[in-house]
């Protein structure tokens, strides 16, 4: 079990242990079967009870609920690491740690903490949040899922779609309105446990990428849920699911990092060991500089979620930087996983080669937890307010 970080160095003495550890799980658990996974959709649900062994799935969760206790340094290092080698065992686990998970441990009272952390924590649950619907995206705030109060409960009915875990996921944190259309004060954050009768899965999404990593609709229909599964206060869950939305930015740029660097790594050894022309393609310039230009947007992506991550253990506002990282890494995904697939050429086209999974699954980046346009509608924002 991976232990608590209590100051930088510690932090990166813990980051390299992360690395070696997930490095020989990945090679163990993730890598002989991923492509498996993918031709068929497999969510590896076995797979995450493992990583819940390790302290996978409760990463910033405090160690008096059965969490790892770390900070985002080791959380980034964790998503990173594992989306090098696949990216949809690396947004299931972020998903279920930054989003669910997260949601009840800064919203959530003691009594809320200490009967759903333990338990997702441990790997043990499935995480799953509600936020998105099929005709509200990023315009949130007119969400059609509705709770209205009946006693000491409210019923919930309603769609939720493109949900990480919407299937299987044994407790889901729920946006609703229980106030006006448009209202940010309108919303508010329910914890549904699966079984709640009225709170079913619905269509799984058939993607582009990230197959293995489940996406599905949430159907409520006349959910009955008891009003101390309300997290916070009623009318905060928009205020809240922005918040969450914050340190989620850090996990979709994490999770863009390790795409890329495993796009650039496969690269490198490629066009070492590629000939054409009797020599190595690593020795023409147009190789070489592309490689260059590709290791340098990554190492920039590395040092803005660096940075973001920092703020966010002290504790300070990430609405920007989380953003700069969130656009520069994703982007920097797909550019580079692009870059990949022409300098394996054709090889970069066929399955039998790492970087065409890389380029599929590195553009759902650019999309989740809020697209590169709203990125640059939040930092456009935030430096027009500064001035």
């Amino acid at each position: 079990m991976i232990k608590n970080s209590e100051n930088t160095q510690v932090a990166f003495e813990n980051c390299r242990m992360v690395a070696d550890m997930i490095k020989g799980f990945c090679e163990k658990e993730i890598r002989p079967f991923m492509m498996e996974w993918d031709e068929n959709q497999v969510f590896p649900v076995e797979l995450f009870r493992k990583m819940g062994e390790l302290g996978l799935m409760g990463v910033l969760v405090p160690q008096e609920y059965g969490g790892a206790g770390f900070g985002y340094h080791e959380y980034v290092k964790v998503v990173s690491e594992l989306a090098k080698v696949d990216g949809s065992i690396g947004l299931s686990v972020a998903a279920h740690n930054s989003l669910c998970t997260g949601h009840i441990l800064q919203f959530g009272n003691d009594d809320q903490k200490s009967r759903w952390l333990p338990k997702l924590a441990s790997g043990e649950w499935i995480g799953a949040w509600g936020l998105t619907e099929p005709n509200t995206g990023s315009d949130a705030g007119n969400m059609k899922t509705v709770a209205k109060q009946e006693g000491g409960h409210w019923v919930i009915n309603g769609t939720k779609n493109f949900i990480t875990h919407g299937i299987s996921g044994d407790v889901a944190v729920v946006m609703t309105r229980t106030g006006e259309p448009g209202d940010s004060h309108g919303m508010t954050a329910f914890v549904v446990e699966r079984g709640t009768p009225g709170f079913k899965g619905g269509k799984k999404e058939n993607k582009l990428g990230m197959r293995a990593s489940e996406t599905a609709e949430m159907i409520f229909e006349d959910c009955r849920v008891p009003a101390e599964n309300i997290l916070g206060e009623v009318g905060e869950g928009f205020v809240q699911a922005l918040k969450i939305l914050d340190g989620g930015r850090i996990s979709i740029a994490a999770l863009g990092l390790g795409i890329a660097q495993g796009a650039l790594d496969a690269a490198i050894a490629y066009a070492q060991e590629r000939k054409q022309f009797n020599q190595e393609i690593a020795k023409f310039q147009g190789i070489s500089f592309k490689i260059a230009d590709m290791a340098t947007q990554v190492m920039a992506s590395r040092l803005l979620i660096k940075e973001a991550a920092e703020l966010k253990n002290q504790g300070k506002s990430v609405n920007q930087e989380s953003a700069m990282a969130k656009l520069h890494s994703s982007e920097t995904a797909v550019s580079v996983a692009n870059d990949a697939v022409q300098i394996f050429g054709g090889y970069g086209y066929v399955k039998d080669f790492p970087v065409e999974k890389y380029y599929r699954d590195a553009k759902l980046c650019t999309i989740g937890e809020g697209t590169s346009e709203i990125q640059k509608l939040v930092i456009s924002r935030t430096l027009f307010n500064n001035l």
